[in-house]
């Protein structure tokens, strides 16, 4: 145990606590969901799962309340692992160190996983919570949310009586989520051609490091930088004053978080070293200062390093370079609809080698369905243009605003009577489950909050640890309106 099982409420906190110690990457919640398990048969409580690896878990109403309507509560299982370069850290075996700093919780250079740790230490604080009534409730856990919702997508929904669905995977206090966007991903292919280095040449290894990163939703409004889209601005704009050759070019690692870093490795003729690294420094100053405080923790290191055997050939190098820079990212529209609503964008999400080919990945984002067909159209079109092979996956689908739903009626009169404000009721720029649950049953009343949660994906994430007491507060309240 830390100190974070002994924060208010405790019901909630202490399972927080133990959950920080349980490795949950997607596709791998198994360790997550027997503690699940293991917890709901503590308390005698019925458990089933699918084939995918979801779970849900049911807890009857509190005596007198056996007749109101089934409400599902839902969250995911598994997290972000997303660490700094330079902190040593396994979230296969290690156990996440928290750390507070004043009115946050934060974790030590790795992501904190309060998305969706707080959901589903709030679930488990459920399971064994005597001090609220409420009607009859099923649990559900999704897996593998981070990496494309396919917990969700593939749900058997007959586990499932519920017609009314709370989501706890919000991340704004004082906020009520009514839908969401749909999104997609593509992976470009670009086969890497190679030659020997040559003699006279010297190697150097280029990292752009500090950038804040973030949601690839919930963030890409706030215009951060990319690393992956900087780093090769940079190497482009220094590619145009005197030839090298690429021989790695890498960055970001999760489909939904901008990247934070950035890395290359370039040969270059011993007498054109410093003239290269005079331009990539050139033009990274001239992104500082554009981005100015926005990126603050920006940093270039350009070092010697072993020179190697082989490098990519001239073709490849262009190639890449000009595949990186002409792909899109970033806030493609704002809504029409809804105020300050971003509505369509894409973030450039990795890069990395795989065998013999270079993977080029981005996730693009839309409310509007058509919107997202034609971004993803033109992501394709760039990656044909640049000769990479181009792979789609199915995109999911979002989840249309009802403003005149009961369930929003009941949680914003219970959250003007608990806490004394009227919420604000908004849509998200992000692919919550709730849009696949629509899917799956048809007609189903649904909202979402949570607690305030900010930089999720990136070291930086931190919850608002009085706001995780408002959340309860307002959850156990709801949960007893409904009855």
């Amino acid at each position: 145990m830390t100190f974070v099982a002994e924060l208010e409420p405790v019901a909630l906190w202490r399972h927080f606590d133990t959950i920080l110690t349980i490795p949950r990457a997607s596709k791998d919640e198994g360790r997550m969901r027997s503690h699940v398990v293991t917890v709901a048969e503590s308390h005698g409580l019925a458990h089933q799962g699918d084939p995918a690896g979801n779970l849900v878990v049911r807890k009857p109403a509190t005596p007198g309340h056996e007749g109101a309507a089934v409400t599902i509560l839902q969250s995911h299982l598994d997290m972000v692992q997303e660490k700094n370069a330079d902190v040593n850290f396994d979230f296969a075996t290690d156990a996440i160190i928290p750390r507070r700093d004043g009115e946050y919780l934060n974790a030590t250079g790795t992501t904190l996983g309060s998305d969706n740790g707080i959901g589903v230490a709030t679930m488990l604080a459920v399971m064994g919570e005597t001090d609220f009534a409420h009607g009859p409730l099923e649990l559900l856990f999704t897996i593998d949310e981070e990496t494309g919702l396919t917990g969700a997508a593939q749900l058997d929904a007959r586990m499932l009586y519920g017609r009314q669905l709370i989501n706890l995977d919000s991340e704004e206090d004082g906020i009520v989520y009514v839908g969401c966007a749909g999104g997609g991903d593509t992976q470009l292919t670009v086969e890497l051609g190679t030659e020997p280095a040559p003699a006279d040449g010297v190697a150097l290894s280029i990292a752009l490091t500090g950038l804040k990163g973030g949601h690839s939703g919930c963030d890409i409004h706030l215009q951060r930088g990319n690393a992956v889209k900087l780093l090769g601005r940079a190497l482009g704009a220094a590619y145009l004053g005197g030839g090298f050759r690429l021989v790695r070019f890498a960055g970001g690692s999760a489909h939904n978080a901008i990247p934070r870093e950035a890395f290359a490795t370039v040969v270059v003729a011993a007498e054109g070293r410093t003239a290269l690294m005079a331009a990539i420094e050139r033009e990274i100053e001239t992104i500082r200062a554009e981005y100015g405080p926005a990126e603050s923790r920006m940093q270039l290191a350009v070092d010697d390093t072993n020179a190697p055997e082989a490098v990519w050939d001239q073709a490849t190098t262009e190639r890449v370079l000009q595949l990186v820079n002409a792909l899109p990212h970033g806030v493609e529209a704002m809504s029409y609809d809804i105020p300050d609503l971003v509505e369509t964008s894409v973030n450039l999400a990795t890069v990395k080698r795989v065998n013999g080919s270079l993977r080029v990945g981005l996730s693009s984002r839309s409310s509007i369905d058509s919107a997202l067909v034609a971004l993803r159209g033109q992501v394709r079109a760039v990656g044909l243009l640049a000769g990479a092979a181009v792979e789609e996956d199915m995109a999911y689908p979002g989840w249309k605003p009802d403003l005149e739903s009961r369930l929003l009626e009941v949680v914003k009169a219970v959250h003007r009577r608990e806490l004394g404000t009227e919420p604000e009721v908004k849509a998200i720029h992000a692919g919550l489950e709730c849009g696949i649950l629509g899917k799956k049953i048809p007609g189903i009343d649904m909202i979402s909050f949570g607690p305030q949660i900010e930089y999720p994906h990136s070291p930086d994430e931190r919850v608002h640890v009085a706001s995780v007491g408002r959340f309860y507060k307002l959850f156990a309240a709801t949960l007893t309106e409904l009855v």
